[in-house]
């Protein structure tokens, strides 16, 4: 396809429910975003296999030692890398283990530059420049799934051996795509026509609120629904650490308190030292020896 004739494409199309968007009221306006806005949970119900796909080759290759690592332009590469920046302090996962890339750099998380997208090879240079290699997955998001530099990036991650995943908006007769993992969000037309920001923007942050949550889920990083490796790096998340530990024992919040400093203020490796009456050192080899993953190393005790 030319990707310079894009107007079939459905994130493209006018959407003949909003033909009139610039007469109604601010109310109408509201309930109108919010009638579309309605389509999204679809769109993610109708990818939830390929979803499931996504999170279990994630977790795999995390767990192997890979990386993951979001590319994108625009939007679409704004996303990527705010939910790769919200890995460490949710997840305590290294910086390096999930890595948001952007079409421009980091200039372009703050200024538009979506001119950058057009060009494949910087795509290619972004994979080779971060060294990708076969134990790392690479996911393209691009709304209309035309986007250059993301399909650059993603055919090179295919040479590397790399895992690959493409994030799109418009249907696969529209635009193809040779990944392993093929996540189609059909929201239909925007309500200002070919504004992907919009729904296509808000399905694609749900989409990977899914994926990364749902791998840091299978990495053992959850406990029921507690985020066990909370890092805890200012006030809030001190509270967040404490509450975990009081919600999860009989302990007061005095006792976990002096539990977490005497865990280094690690609320998983906390509730095994709590749980199986063992100290610091014996609870960093139990979660060693279980690949980080609470339940597992309660068990073995």
């Amino acid at each position: 396809m030319d990707i310079t004739e894009r107007g079939h494409l459905l994130t493209e199309q006018a959407n003949p429910d909003s033909h009139n968007l610039d007469q109604l009221s601010s109310l109408e306006l509201v309930d109108l975003f919010n009638r579309e806005d309605a389509r999204v949970i679809g769109a993610i119900a109708l990818a939830r296999r390929e979803l499931a796909e996504a999170i279990d080759r994630t977790a795999e290759a995390l767990r192997q030692g890979g990386r993951l690592f979001y590319v994108g332009a625009g939007t679409s590469g704004r996303l990527g890398v705010l939910d790769a920046a919200e890995c460490p302090p949710t997840f305590c996962t290294l910086p390096e283990q999930v890595q948001g890339i952007i079409a421009g750099g980091a200039a372009a998380l703050v200024r538009s530059s979506e001119e950058l997208e057009d060009r494949p090879e910087d795509g290619a240079e972004a994979i080779a420049h971060h060294q990708i290699t076969s134990q790392d997955v690479v996911v393209g998001i691009t709304a209309g799934g035309t986007t250059p530099y993301v399909h650059g990036a993603l055919k090179a991650a295919r040479q590397r051996g790399a895992t690959t995943i493409f994030i799109a908006c418009v249907p696969a007769d529209q635009v193809s795509a040779q990944t392993d993992v093929d996540i189609r969000l059909l929201v239909g037309p925007e309500v200002l026509a070919g504004s992907t920001r919009l729904k296509a923007g808000t399905v694609t942050k749900l989409a990977l609120n899914i994926l990364s949550t749902g791998t840091m889920v299978k990495l053992g990083k959850v406990f029921g629904n507690r985020m066990v490796d909370v890092a805890v790096t200012n006030k809030k998340l001190h509270d967040r650490a404490l509450r975990i530990l009081c919600d999860l024992t009989d302990l007061s919040r005095e006792e976990a308190g002096y539990l977490l400093e005497r865990s280094g203020r690690q609320v998983k490796l906390a509730l095994l030292m709590h749980w199986a009456g063992v100290e610091k050192e014996v609870g960093d080899r139990l979660l060693a020896e279980h690949q980080g993953n609470l339940r597992k190393a309660l068990n073995s005790v």
